[in-house]
């Protein structure tokens, strides 16, 4: 009797030996996923970025390298990067990324974004990142509009589900508002004479009417409705808080400047250079 119980307790102690054993190789892994902490935000987790899929010069589609630039990327790259986590971008048209920061289909949402109080009832923001507003655009050698107040009776194209076409509705019912699914066929139509004028963040009008319409184009009138942009994110995320102590970091170290000067040929914040 004695005999088989020693057999019994050396079988019940190589057993539990064994089981320890399994459990330490398994926790030696840190590559896979789902291994460390699982929280929000933890180091090395990947979150869905969703942005525009043309908003020059904030986000854009590189035809050559089929990578996703502009001034958003670069920043939402370096706030990953402070932050600890990887990002993974998908574009598509605007209202796709309003859309899929209140369904919560996205982790994080840039694209130019204006904060609201209407999208604040659905969306979580980052502190804001970039001061905008909006302006006027008409052809070179249009007189008759000067300003906002010349828009009686004009066609305005702008973007839809923008704070641009929500301006124009609240502020000029009497003109004829024109939208399109991307700001550039708006300012195509303006070039070929079939729209009046285009209203439309500044930073995308100036770079516009800069870089692309050939002499065709000017602003006019003052920058309407002092906006800012900022990071979206779905109602209650836990990336709201590390998000913004990184782009804190990052203004104060002096790399958000270095993006923005980047981008925008000036530094915001007057930091000096992070290199």
């Amino acid at each position: 009797m004695k005999k088989w119980l020693s057999l019994f307790t050396l079988f019940l102690f190589l057993t539990l030996l064994a089981a320890c054993g399994s459990s330490e190789e398994g926790g030696s892994d840190t590559g896979g996923e789902g291994d460390g902490d699982s929280g929000e935000g933890s180091s090395g987790d990947t979150y869905t970025v969703a942005t525009d899929n043309n908003f020059v010069p904030f986000e854009f589609l590189n035809e050559e390298t089929g990578e996703m630039e502009g001034f958003d990327m670069d920043l939402i790259r370096a706030i990953a990067d402070e932050a600890g986590f990887e990002v993974d971008i998908e574009s598509m048209k605007f209202d796709g990324v309003v859309a899929g920061m209140q369904t919560g289909r996205y982790d994080i949402g840039i694209a130019g974004m204006t904060i609201t109080e209407e999208r604040a009832e659905t969306i979580d923001f980052s502190d804001p990142y970039y001061d905008a507003g909006l302006i006027i655009a008409v052809q070179e050698g249009n007189e008759e509009i000067q300003s906002e107040d010349d828009l009686a009776g004009k066609t305005v194209a702008t973007r839809s589900g923008t704070t641009s076409e929500t301006y124009l509705s609240e502020n000029h019912p009497e003109a004829e508002i024109e939208t399109f699914p991307g700001i550039v066929e708006a300012y195509m139509d303006l070039q070929a004479g079939r729209v009046d004028a285009v209203m439309y963040d500044v930073p995308n009008v100036q770079y516009y009417v800069n870089n692309d319409a050939k002499g065709e184009l000017k602003t006019v009138g003052e920058i309407l409705q002092g906006e800012q942009y900022g990071i979206a994110f779905p109602q209650g995320s836990e990336l709201v808080e590390p998000a913004n102590e990184a782009l804190q970091t990052l203004i104060d170290n002096g790399t958000y400047d270095d993006i923005y000067e980047e981008w925008f040929g000036e530094r915001k914040y007057g930091t000096e250079s992070s290199e």
